[in-house]
């Protein structure tokens, strides 16, 4: 083979593993139909450039998921991830292994805190089918040039007889700014390690407490 063609190849195989790659961060264990549906809360940013898609199947019925979607947040249950670079970013987060009942109500306007000085804002609310947070009505210090929005949404399935859940999470990005799309784009990886985590201890959380036969909630 030339060098020229060999140069060819190699370069339409670092292409295409590159394109690999993004679709891995963007698409991380979500079907190419779950990455192509609408969900709710896409409406917010009909024009995003970036959207990242992670979806992972839960050994319990959605009823019994939506108490861990809904106690999320910095100064709640945290985000079941790494919290030691969580805290590490200054975040701050004491993260809960179990369901909180204080933690329980959810409504549209209420603050959604990624930071003590971050929070997004809650766009919609639908106990057992979805949770949308959106940049758009929130806080967060200095100029923002770009707006976001974060859904996760329950669908029931089935794993074999038994009821579970189809958890979708979404993050989607708006911006006018190529610097920032680039700056989106490469902290992809980051939010799908963090996405990774936080879908792996939930399995975790879910299965044990339906093992358990309790829904393991406490007032404290």
């Amino acid at each position: 083979m030339s060098a020229r063609r060999t140069a060819v190849v190699l370069l339409a195989a670092a292409a295409t593993g590159a394109g690999a790659a993004a679709r891995a961060r963007r698409r991380l264990g979500a079907s190419a139909a779950e990455a192509q549906a609408t969900l709710p809360g896409d409406e917010l940013l009909p024009q995003a450039q970036v959207q990242n898609d992670r979806a992972c199947t839960l050994p319990a019925p959605p009823e019994a998921v939506w108490p861990w979607i809904a106690q999320l947040g910095q100064d709640r249950a945290g985000f079941y991830s790494f919290e030691t670079l969580e805290n590490l970013a200054g975040c701050r987060i004491v993260g809960a292994t179990r369901v909180h009942l204080e933690w329980q109500d959810v409504a549209v306007g209420d603050p959604f805190r990624l930071h003590p000085d971050i929070a997004l804002r809650v766009a919609e609310v639908d106990p057992g089918r979805c949770l949308v947070v959106t940049s758009q009505g929130g806080d967060a210090p200095g100029e923002m040039d770009f707006a976001t929005t974060w859904t996760f949404h329950l669908a029931p399935v089935h794993q074999g007889r038994a009821r579970a859940t189809r958890l979708h999470l979404r993050e989607r990005y708006e911006t006018r700014s190529r610097p920032t799309r680039l700056m989106i784009e490469a902290t992809s990886v980051v939010s799908a390690v963090m996405t990774w985590r936080m879908m792996s201890r939930l399995r975790t959380l879910v299965t044990r407490t339906a093992d358990d036969g309790t829904d393991d909630r406490t007032a404290g």
